[in-house]
């Protein structure tokens, strides 16, 4: 019976019933053509969506946005800079002519005072240039007086035209006294240097009898006794043979004197420095 009812259906029925079963169809796209490549796809877009896409999100970099606030402060700097320059100009413009007399008179004044510094600072600047050039003068003649001092003190060695005087006393009669009279002599003259035998000779130089020699400042020398003098020649030699002079005297006891004169004399014996005993610088 069933097997009948089965058949004794109309046509279609099964059918029917088989498509309500299967579930509905899903479409299909099309498959795009081999080929298509992404480039393709972006000439499909607008200039407009191109655009918005170039511009957004911003892509900016670090050095970018340095530059960028950089340029925001100098912007906002100058426009505080107009605003205050117009905010002066216009009060000036507004100020009344008496302010505006008593406004430049301050300013006057003001370079005034300026340009009297300015002249101070500049006569103080030539004022210690000149009196460092005068302290530096003052320190060079301060060493040269110093050297000077020291050649007559004989604390300094000395050399310059001068004479050698030679005195050969063979019979051994020449005294101390006529030695010290041939220093005078030269000492007036104009000597400023003088050594006997490597002895020098100083303002409190002595000189002695010392058995068959002489001592000078306690030093024993003997013949032939050699000066070696510091001065001009032209006026040392004649000094020595004035008539009745050291070179006459010391002839007539038989010694042999000799002079010479040279370009350069070098007097190299020295004196310690001996302090005072008594006698102390007056000035402060």
């Amino acid at each position: 019976m069933s097997n009948e009812e089965e058949t004794n259906e109309p046509p279609g029925t099964s059918e029917h019933r088989l498509r309500r079963e299967l579930p509905e169809e899903v479409p299909v796209a099309a498959p795009e053509p081999p080929g298509t490549t992404d480039d393709e796809h972006a000439t499909a877009l607008t200039g407009r969506q191109r655009l918005v896409q170039g511009l957004w999100p911003p892509r900016v970099s670090r050095a970018q946005l340095i530059v960028a606030v950089l340029l925001f402060g100098l912007g906002f700097g100058l426009a505080i800079q107009v605003a205050s320059n117009s905010d002066g100009g216009g009060a000036l413009r507004g100020a009344r002519q008496e302010d505006l007399v008593r406004i430049l008179d301050e300013l006057d004044d003001r370079t005034q005072r300026l340009q009297d510094e300015k002249q101070g600072l500049e006569d103080q600047r030539a004022e210690l240039e000149n009196s460092s050039d005068r302290a530096e003068e003052a320190r060079r003649q301060t060493a040269e007086k110093e050297k000077q001092l020291g050649i007559l003190a004989g604390t300094v060695a000395a050399e310059g035209p001068g004479i050698t005087l030679t005195v050969r006393d063979t019979k051994g009669t020449v005294q101390a006294d006529m030695l010290l009279d041939a220093i005078q002599e030269l000492r007036a003259a104009g000597a400023e240097a003088i050594e006997v035998n490597g002895v020098r000779v100083v303002a409190g130089t002595y000189l002695s009898d010392s058995g068959k020699g002489v001592s000078v400042d306690g030093n024993k020398i003997t013949q032939p006794y050699s000066f070696k003098v510091i001065g001009k020649p032209q006026d040392l030699e004649p000094a020595l043979n004035i008539p009745g002079g050291v070179v006459q005297t010391l002839e007539k006891e038989q010694a042999t004197v000799t002079v010479e004169r040279s370009t350069k004399i070098v007097v190299d014996a020295l004196r310690a420095a001996k302090r005072p005993d008594y006698a102390r610088s007056s000035s402060p």
